[in-house]
Protein backbone atom coordinates (compact mmCIF):
# COMPACT_ATOMS: atom_id res chain seq x y z
CA UNK A 1 0.00 0.00 0.00
CA UNK A 2 1.49 3.36 -0.90
CA UNK A 3 2.02 6.14 2.43
CA UNK A 4 -1.17 7.50 3.86
CA UNK A 5 -0.50 11.26 2.93
CA UNK A 6 -2.49 14.45 4.78
CA UNK A 7 -1.30 17.00 2.08
CA UNK A 8 -3.46 19.48 2.22
CA UNK A 9 -5.30 18.85 5.20
CA UNK A 10 -5.46 20.72 8.00
CA UNK A 11 -5.43 18.75 11.70
CA UNK A 12 -6.36 20.10 15.22
CA UNK A 13 -4.58 18.09 17.82
CA UNK A 14 -5.68 18.72 21.67
CA UNK A 15 -3.29 17.61 24.22
CA UNK A 16 -0.82 17.39 22.04
CA UNK A 17 2.43 18.97 24.01
CA UNK A 18 2.90 16.11 25.76
CA UNK A 19 2.74 12.24 25.40
CA UNK A 20 0.48 10.30 23.00
CA UNK A 21 -0.91 13.53 21.66
CA UNK A 22 2.50 14.94 20.67
CA UNK A 23 3.37 11.40 18.74
CA UNK A 24 -0.09 12.25 17.29
CA UNK A 25 1.12 15.42 16.01
CA UNK A 26 4.73 14.51 14.86
CA UNK A 27 3.06 11.76 12.70
CA UNK A 28 0.19 13.80 11.41
CA UNK A 29 2.80 16.78 10.61
CA UNK A 30 5.31 14.11 9.24
CA UNK A 31 2.64 12.92 6.52
CA UNK A 32 2.04 16.41 5.11
CA UNK A 33 -0.60 17.49 7.72
CA UNK A 34 -0.84 21.21 8.19
CA UNK A 35 -1.29 21.06 12.50
CA UNK A 36 -3.04 22.64 15.43
CA UNK A 37 -1.06 21.70 18.20
CA UNK A 38 -3.51 22.10 21.02
CA UNK A 39 -2.42 22.08 24.75
CA UNK A 40 -2.99 24.14 27.72
CA UNK A 41 -0.10 23.09 29.14
CA UNK A 42 -1.82 22.01 33.20
CA UNK A 43 -0.47 19.82 35.82
CA UNK A 44 -1.76 16.40 35.82
CA UNK A 45 -5.00 17.45 37.79
CA UNK A 46 -5.78 20.46 35.07
CA UNK A 47 -4.56 22.83 37.65
CA UNK A 48 -2.30 25.71 36.27
CA UNK A 49 -0.88 26.38 32.67
CA UNK A 50 1.95 27.20 30.33
CA UNK A 51 2.90 27.68 26.55
CA UNK A 52 5.80 25.86 26.65
CA UNK A 53 4.58 22.18 25.41
CA UNK A 54 2.58 22.87 22.79
CA UNK A 55 5.39 25.77 21.77
CA UNK A 56 7.58 22.79 21.86
CA UNK A 57 6.07 20.58 19.51
CA UNK A 58 5.35 23.23 17.42
CA UNK A 59 9.39 24.09 17.33
CA UNK A 60 10.22 20.36 16.91
CA UNK A 61 7.36 20.23 14.04
CA UNK A 62 9.00 23.18 11.85
CA UNK A 63 12.12 21.92 12.36
CA UNK A 64 11.31 18.95 10.66
CA UNK A 65 10.04 21.21 7.49
CA UNK A 66 6.54 20.62 8.81
CA UNK A 67 3.56 23.15 9.11
CA UNK A 68 2.00 23.80 12.77
CA UNK A 69 0.89 26.79 14.77
CA UNK A 70 0.02 26.52 19.05
CA UNK A 71 -2.99 26.95 20.62
CA UNK A 72 -3.19 27.52 24.36
CA UNK A 73 -6.61 27.76 25.03
CA UNK A 74 -8.65 25.37 27.14
CA UNK A 75 -11.27 22.65 25.93
CA UNK A 76 -12.82 22.52 28.80
CA UNK A 77 -14.94 25.61 28.39
CA UNK A 78 -16.84 26.08 25.11
CA UNK A 79 -15.99 29.54 23.92
CA UNK A 80 -11.96 28.55 24.97
CA UNK A 81 -12.34 25.14 23.05
CA UNK A 82 -13.96 27.06 19.87
CA UNK A 83 -10.94 29.08 19.55
CA UNK A 84 -8.69 26.07 19.03
CA UNK A 85 -10.92 25.72 15.68
CA UNK A 86 -10.71 29.38 14.95
CA UNK A 87 -6.56 28.90 14.89
CA UNK A 88 -6.68 26.28 12.12
CA UNK A 89 -9.80 27.75 10.61
CA UNK A 90 -7.72 31.44 10.67
CA UNK A 91 -3.96 30.03 10.42
CA UNK A 92 -4.43 27.06 7.68
CA UNK A 93 -8.38 28.09 5.98
CA UNK A 94 -9.70 24.64 6.78
CA UNK A 95 -10.28 22.19 9.07
CA UNK A 96 -10.51 18.38 8.25
CA UNK A 97 -9.15 16.37 10.91
CA UNK A 98 -9.90 16.47 15.40
CA UNK A 99 -7.83 14.38 17.50
CA UNK A 100 -9.28 14.57 21.00
CA UNK A 101 -6.89 13.82 23.01
CA UNK A 102 -6.87 16.27 26.10
CA UNK A 103 -7.14 14.45 29.20
CA UNK A 104 -6.30 14.93 33.22
CA UNK A 105 -6.18 12.05 35.59
CA UNK A 106 -6.57 12.41 39.05
CA UNK A 107 -6.66 8.80 40.91
CA UNK A 108 -8.67 7.77 44.07
CA UNK A 109 -11.38 5.02 45.78
CA UNK A 110 -14.83 5.88 44.61
CA UNK A 111 -15.84 6.65 48.54
CA UNK A 112 -13.33 9.85 49.14
CA UNK A 113 -13.67 11.18 45.42
CA UNK A 114 -15.39 14.52 45.39
CA UNK A 115 -18.51 15.73 43.25
CA UNK A 116 -15.88 18.84 42.27
CA UNK A 117 -13.47 16.03 41.11
CA UNK A 118 -16.37 14.26 38.87
CA UNK A 119 -17.26 17.52 37.26
CA UNK A 120 -13.32 18.07 36.48
CA UNK A 121 -13.16 14.67 34.75
CA UNK A 122 -16.06 15.19 32.58
CA UNK A 123 -15.29 18.73 31.95
CA UNK A 124 -11.78 17.99 30.46
CA UNK A 125 -12.83 14.35 28.75
CA UNK A 126 -16.09 14.32 27.67
CA UNK A 127 -17.15 18.24 27.46
CA UNK A 128 -13.77 19.16 26.21
CA UNK A 129 -14.64 16.84 23.40
CA UNK A 130 -18.22 18.03 22.67
CA UNK A 131 -16.85 21.57 22.29
CA UNK A 132 -14.12 20.69 20.05
CA UNK A 133 -15.80 18.76 17.91
CA UNK A 134 -18.78 20.94 18.13
CA UNK A 135 -16.82 23.77 17.07
CA UNK A 136 -15.96 22.05 13.97
CA UNK A 137 -19.02 20.32 12.96
CA UNK A 138 -20.25 22.70 10.97
CA UNK A 139 -17.13 23.19 8.79
CA UNK A 140 -16.65 19.65 7.93
CA UNK A 141 -20.66 19.55 7.29
CA UNK A 142 -20.17 22.63 4.96
CA UNK A 143 -17.00 20.52 3.34
CA UNK A 144 -19.17 17.47 3.53
CA UNK A 145 -16.19 15.88 4.71
CA UNK A 146 -14.45 15.34 8.38
CA UNK A 147 -12.59 13.24 10.75
CA UNK A 148 -12.50 12.79 14.35
CA UNK A 149 -10.77 10.97 16.23
CA UNK A 150 -11.86 10.40 20.05
CA UNK A 151 -10.06 9.01 23.10
CA UNK A 152 -11.14 6.49 25.24
CA UNK A 153 -9.63 3.84 27.73
CA UNK A 154 -10.43 0.40 28.60
CA UNK A 155 -10.56 2.23 31.81
CA UNK A 156 -14.06 2.60 30.90
CA UNK A 157 -14.69 -1.46 30.92
CA UNK A 158 -13.44 -1.66 34.62
CA UNK A 159 -11.16 -4.24 36.20
CA UNK A 160 -9.02 -1.51 37.52
CA UNK A 161 -9.20 0.24 40.99
CA UNK A 162 -9.58 3.89 41.53
CA UNK A 163 -10.61 5.28 38.19
CA UNK A 164 -14.39 5.27 38.46
CA UNK A 165 -14.29 9.01 37.60
CA UNK A 166 -12.03 9.04 34.70
CA UNK A 167 -13.44 5.19 33.56
CA UNK A 168 -16.95 6.70 33.71
CA UNK A 169 -15.94 10.12 31.47
CA UNK A 170 -14.17 8.05 29.09
CA UNK A 171 -17.56 5.85 28.84
CA UNK A 172 -19.12 8.56 28.12
CA UNK A 173 -16.95 9.54 25.29
CA UNK A 174 -17.16 6.31 23.46
CA UNK A 175 -21.16 6.53 23.94
CA UNK A 176 -20.51 10.70 21.86
CA UNK A 177 -18.16 8.55 19.29
CA UNK A 178 -21.23 5.91 18.57
CA UNK A 179 -23.97 8.49 18.05
CA UNK A 180 -21.98 10.70 16.12
CA UNK A 181 -20.71 8.33 13.94
CA UNK A 182 -24.16 7.82 13.21
CA UNK A 183 -25.24 11.45 12.95
CA UNK A 184 -21.85 12.05 10.76
CA UNK A 185 -22.57 9.74 8.09
CA UNK A 186 -24.81 11.70 5.67
CA UNK A 187 -22.18 14.69 5.66
CA UNK A 188 -19.28 12.40 4.78
CA UNK A 189 -18.08 12.57 8.85
CA UNK A 190 -16.41 9.32 10.08
CA UNK A 191 -16.07 9.54 14.18
CA UNK A 192 -14.00 6.78 15.00
CA UNK A 193 -11.75 6.19 18.49
CA UNK A 194 -8.63 4.70 20.10
CA UNK A 195 -8.04 3.52 23.55
CA UNK A 196 -4.13 4.08 23.65
CA UNK A 197 -1.87 1.88 25.70
CA UNK A 198 1.05 3.82 26.77
CA UNK A 199 3.19 4.72 29.41
CA UNK A 200 2.81 8.92 30.17
CA UNK A 201 2.96 11.16 32.97
CA UNK A 202 -1.26 9.98 33.31
CA UNK A 203 -0.38 6.46 33.53
CA UNK A 204 2.93 6.90 35.47
CA UNK A 205 0.96 7.92 38.41
CA UNK A 206 -1.43 5.30 38.67
CA UNK A 207 1.70 2.72 38.05
CA UNK A 208 2.29 2.03 41.77
CA UNK A 209 -0.87 1.31 42.49
CA UNK A 210 -2.02 -1.18 40.12
CA UNK A 211 1.61 -3.07 40.60
CA UNK A 212 0.69 -2.95 44.13
CA UNK A 213 -3.12 -4.64 43.26
CA UNK A 214 -1.50 -6.93 41.29
CA UNK A 215 1.03 -8.20 43.55
CA UNK A 216 3.52 -7.57 40.98
CA UNK A 217 7.20 -6.12 41.53
CA UNK A 218 8.02 -2.85 40.40
CA UNK A 219 10.59 -3.66 38.40
CA UNK A 220 9.00 -6.35 36.24
CA UNK A 221 6.36 -3.30 35.81
CA UNK A 222 9.16 -0.87 34.83
CA UNK A 223 9.42 -3.63 32.60
CA UNK A 224 5.72 -3.26 30.88
CA UNK A 225 5.93 0.17 31.09
CA UNK A 226 9.19 0.42 29.03
CA UNK A 227 7.03 -1.86 26.26
CA UNK A 228 4.26 1.29 25.85
CA UNK A 229 6.31 4.49 24.00
CA UNK A 230 3.63 6.86 23.14
CA UNK A 231 4.82 6.59 19.63
CA UNK A 232 3.75 3.49 19.20
CA UNK A 233 -0.01 4.54 19.47
CA UNK A 234 0.07 6.83 16.74
CA UNK A 235 -0.31 4.59 13.68
CA UNK A 236 -3.64 3.80 14.47
CA UNK A 237 -4.60 7.48 14.79
CA UNK A 238 -2.60 8.75 11.37
CA UNK A 239 -5.32 5.92 9.78
CA UNK A 240 -8.51 6.67 11.47
CA UNK A 241 -7.82 9.93 10.43
CA UNK A 242 -6.81 9.68 7.10
CA UNK A 243 -9.62 9.95 3.78
CA UNK A 244 -9.68 6.14 2.88
CA UNK A 245 -10.03 5.18 6.42
CA UNK A 246 -13.60 3.46 5.73
CA UNK A 247 -14.39 2.85 9.71
CA UNK A 248 -17.11 4.70 11.35
CA UNK A 249 -18.30 4.47 14.96
CA UNK A 250 -14.98 1.98 15.96
CA UNK A 251 -12.83 1.92 18.89
CA UNK A 252 -9.33 -0.05 18.12
CA UNK A 253 -7.06 -0.81 21.04
CA UNK A 254 -3.57 0.48 20.46
CA UNK A 255 -0.26 0.57 21.56
CA UNK A 256 2.82 -2.09 22.69
CA UNK A 257 3.16 -2.69 19.05
CA UNK A 258 -0.77 -4.35 18.38
CA UNK A 259 -4.09 -3.01 17.21
CA UNK A 260 -7.20 -4.58 17.68
CA UNK A 261 -11.38 -3.96 18.32
CA UNK A 262 -13.06 -3.11 21.10
CA UNK A 263 -16.59 -3.94 20.37
CA UNK A 264 -20.09 -3.88 21.97
CA UNK A 265 -21.13 -7.77 21.65
CA UNK A 266 -25.06 -8.08 21.79
CA UNK A 267 -26.16 -11.69 23.46
CA UNK A 268 -29.23 -13.33 22.18
CA UNK A 269 -30.05 -14.27 25.27
CA UNK A 270 -33.56 -15.86 26.66
CA UNK A 271 -37.37 -14.41 25.76
CA UNK A 272 -40.30 -15.35 26.96
CA UNK A 273 -43.71 -13.91 27.52
CA UNK A 274 -44.59 -14.65 31.14
CA UNK A 275 -40.57 -13.79 32.09
CA UNK A 276 -40.36 -13.79 35.81
CA UNK A 277 -36.94 -13.09 37.97
CA UNK A 278 -37.11 -16.83 38.37
CA UNK A 279 -36.72 -17.98 35.19
CA UNK A 280 -34.04 -14.97 34.62
CA UNK A 281 -32.29 -16.82 37.35
CA UNK A 282 -32.51 -20.41 36.39
CA UNK A 283 -31.60 -19.39 32.84
CA UNK A 284 -28.89 -16.72 33.69
CA UNK A 285 -25.94 -19.20 31.71
CA UNK A 286 -27.63 -18.57 28.54
CA UNK A 287 -28.76 -14.88 29.34
CA UNK A 288 -24.94 -13.91 29.38
CA UNK A 289 -23.65 -16.65 26.55
CA UNK A 290 -22.43 -14.32 23.79
CA UNK A 291 -21.18 -17.58 21.65
CA UNK A 292 -24.12 -16.92 19.63
CA UNK A 293 -23.94 -13.01 19.95
CA UNK A 294 -23.53 -10.25 17.14
CA UNK A 295 -21.04 -6.65 17.30
CA UNK A 296 -23.97 -3.77 17.66
CA UNK A 297 -23.00 -1.50 14.78
CA UNK A 298 -23.77 1.99 14.39
CA UNK A 299 -23.44 3.68 11.03
CA UNK A 300 -20.84 0.76 9.69
CA UNK A 301 -18.39 1.54 6.95
CA UNK A 302 -18.68 4.18 4.26
CA UNK A 303 -17.87 3.17 1.08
Amino acid sequence: MSELRFDGRVAVVTGAGRGVGREYALLLAAKGAQVVVADVGAGLTGTGGSAQPADAVVAEIREAGGSAVASHASVAEQDSAARIVETALETFGRIDVVVNNAGIHDTAPFAVLTAAQFRRMLEVHYLGTVFVTQAAWPHMITAGYGRIVNTVSEAMLGGITQLSSYGAAKGAVFGLTRNLATEGRPHGIRVNAVAPRAFTRLSAAHSETLAAEMSMPMDVMDQINASMPPGLCAPAVAFLAHESCPLNGEVLQTGMGGVARIAVVCAKGISSPSISAEEIADRIDEVLDVSDGYVAETAGMQQ
